[in-house]
């Protein structure tokens, strides 16, 4: 039996519930990792960076 975590926010780092309303996408720099963003971040236009390159971002 495995236990699934939730993907954490890169802007507050807080983990994203399933029947939150968030988004995803591949770093728009290097496309290696992907940036998931809760809707309070995203709401509140909070910077996040990339753990890969370092790009910052909206």
């Amino acid at each position: 039996m495995s236990s699934l975590e939730a993907p954490v926010c890169a802007s507050c780092h807080k983990p994203i519930s399933p029947k939150e309303n968030f988004t995803k996408f591949y770093c728009p720099d290097c496309g290696k990792v992907i940036i998931w963003r809760c809707e309070k971040c995203r709401e509140f236009v909070r910077k996040y960076k990339c753990e890969n390159c370092g790009f910052e971002g909206p």
